[in-house]
Parts: structure tokens; sequence; C-alpha cells
């Protein structure tokens, strides 16, 4: 079976996933912050917005809504979220680090305004190392 998991701050990504999975005739999941951005907190010209700072840590886990899944019956996962910093919001960290991906391909999928994956494939292979990621999309886009 396949899933489409995808974090999404200003629903682009949502909308993506959303047709994704339809496509694929896969499950969706959307990875949620138990806080919610705010445009304030997207502000990515503030040092001090949110975002800016969880993306300056690179250890930062922001904390998900509870919302398990159980991913026992996927061997395939579509990931999708924004790239910020020309990597994947730290979120995406939190949510493969929270369950076992071990022996699962994980296709990567991004939105972005105007960057590339940059090194978001080697800042997520430490979250699970045991999952075989690839990319797949950026901006609608096969890679």
């Amino acid at each position: 079976m396949k899933l489409v998991a995808y974090f999404s701050a200003t629903g682009r990504t949502r909308k993506k996933a959303k047709k994704y999975a339809e496509e694929l005739k896969a499950d969706l999941f959307e990875i949620q912050p138990e806080v919610s951005y705010t445009i304030k907190d997207l502000n990515w010209m503030s040092k001090k917005s949110r975002t800016s700072v969880e993306m300056n840590d690179k250890s930062f886990r922001p904390k998900m809504k509870e919302n398990p899944i159980d991913l026992s019956k996927y061997d395939t996962i579509y990931l999708g979220f924004p790239i910020w910093w020309y990597v994947a919001p730290t979120i995406i960290n939190t949510f493969l680090e929270s369950y076992d991906f071990s022996g699962k391909t994980i296709y990567l999928f991004a939105t972005s305004g105007s960057s590339g994956f940059g090194s978001t494939m080697e800042e997520l292979r430490i979250s699970a190392p045991d999952a075989n990621f690839k990319l797949w999309r950026i901006n609608n886009k096969e890679l």
C-alpha cells in the first residue's frame, strides 16, 4: 500500500498532496504541528520568527499533534513539504523520528518558491537511516 504524508504551512503543499494521493490511489496523512504556524511565524526575513529560529537549530524538533498512524501496512511513502532554507522543515525530522521506516521507500516531493532540494536528502536520512530515500518531485516536476 501507498501513503502520501505531508506537512503544509500555507496550504500549497496540501493541495499537491491531495492531488498526488488521488493519482496514486494512496492514503493521505497530514503531519500537523502541535502549534500551527502563523504568517508572522513564517516570516523568513525576520531572524526572530519561529521558522527562522527553528531552522537555525538543526537539532530542533517541533512537536506534532497527536494523530498516530500505523505505518506497518505501507511499503511506499510519498513525503511532501515546503522547502525552508533549502531543506525540509524540521517537523519532517520529527515525523521521521517518531516512526519506524526501516525498509520502506520514501519518495520526497516539495513545493518551493525558488530553491531546490539543497541538502534535504542528507538531513532527512539522519532521521530515518534505514529507509530508502528517493527524490520524486519539486513544484510538480519529476526528478
